[in-house]
């Protein structure tokens, strides 16, 4: 199947958590809220028409088979991007540990990626793997534009730098991978995969960096990156959607676990950061039940349906459901402990296989 292109703009804060801290009373929270929607807003537009006119082409030094080529910028609290060079690949470490964060962060990626899939970078061509740091001022947000990672350093008052959690770096580069391989529809179902997606390999990125079971992974999407004064733990929680946190300025965590509690809003591209609390929890579910490192089992059957070339740019649920069953049966046989942990995954959340 040829398939065309289409990068969008993916940010890990979704925009219906930016809203709620854009009404607050407290204009240390609703200033820097208010400027990164705008900011957000603008950066989604040019992606579109970037998309429609084509990026300008910036030749990078080519990497040898197999190895990253990994370089981060500085924005100095700008936004012209990418910045200035502050590390190129094999740089030793500075003082800044913002940049030297987004340098690891880029290299877990790119080994879970390379050594659990055999995948050369997010394209699987050995694109080299660019990021900027330190941008705009009090940036309440993380990006993948289509092009490389950008990463705001927080207001301080409800997220600290975004360069902390390691899943939310491998979240936004995935979202690299989506764009390479499945293309997934950023609305509705299908924009609620690109996420989850997104969430999948973000969490096993920081599991396999850590080296830990599916039993011991936290199972949370950014934890780390609430300031302390907010009552939660995470973004999102895929082990158990809906629980993340629960603030009086940040507001309640809306995931649902399962399709009983399906949200239809046209807000947030359809609920995109919303609903795939549904099939996060059907990974967690199918991951668990099986045990062991998450990557190597339930991540190979994910990693297999989103780039084997029969999932379509505007699946829904029940697609992608179905094509991790008919994966499992393909990789591991009818009578394996997958296909059946997979099944039953996708059984309790309410999606039903075709």
């Amino acid at each position: 199947m040829v398939r065309s292109m289409t990068a969008v703009f993916c940010t890990i804060v979704p925009p219906h958590i930016l809203d709620k801290l854009a009404q607050s009373e407290d204009p240390a929270v609703s200033g820097p809220a208010r400027q990164t929607l705008q900011r957000d807003a603008y950066e989604r537009t040019h992606r579109r028409l970037t998309t429609v006119l084509g990026a300008p082409v910036t030749p990078s030094a080519p990497a040898a088979a197999g190895t990253p080529h990994r370089t981060i910028y500085d924005a100095q609290h700008r936004t012209s991007l990418p910045g200035k060079k502050v590390r190129g690949e094999g740089d030793e470490p500075g003082r800044d540990a913002t940049v030297n964060r987004a340098y690891a962060g880029l290299g877990a990626t790119f080994d879970l990626f390379l050594k659990a899939y055999g995948r050369d970078s997010i394209d699987g061509g050995g694109l080299p793997l660019d990021a900027t740091v330190h941008y705009d001022e009090q940036y309440n947000n993380a990006f993948w534009n289509g092009e490389q990672m950008v990463f705001g350093d927080g207001d301080g008052e409800i997220f600290l730098d975004f360069t902390i959690p390691i899943d939310v770096i491998g979240h936004e580069l995935a979202h690299g991978v989506t764009q390479y391989t499945a293309n997934l529809t950023y609305f509705g179902q299908p924009g609620a995969l690109n996420e989850h997606v997104s969430d999948v390999f973000g969490s096993l990125i920081k599991q396999y960096t850590l080296g830990q079971t599916a039993a011991e992974a936290d199972w949370l999407i950014g934890a780390g990156l609430l300031a302390p004064r907010v009552s939660g733990v995470a973004l999102r929680s895929m082990k158990a959607p809906g629980t993340a946190y629960d603030d009086d300025v940040l507001g309640k965590d809306p995931q649902p676990a399962t399709m009983e509690d399906y949200v239809r809003t046209g807000r947030d591209n359809g609920g995109v950061h919303i609903n795939s609390g549904i099939p996060n929890h059907a990974f967690h579910l199918a991951a668990t039940a099986l045990g062991g490192h998450a990557w190597e089992r339930a991540g190979q059957i994910w990693y297999d349906v989103l780039t084997g070339g029969e999932l379509t740019e505007d699946a829904l649920f029940a697609e992608f459901a179905t094509l991790t069953v008919s994966a499992a049966k393909a990789r591991f046989g009818d009578a394996g402990d997958e296909l059946r942990a997979v099944a039953k995954a996708w059984e309790q959340v309410g999606v039903r296989t075709l």
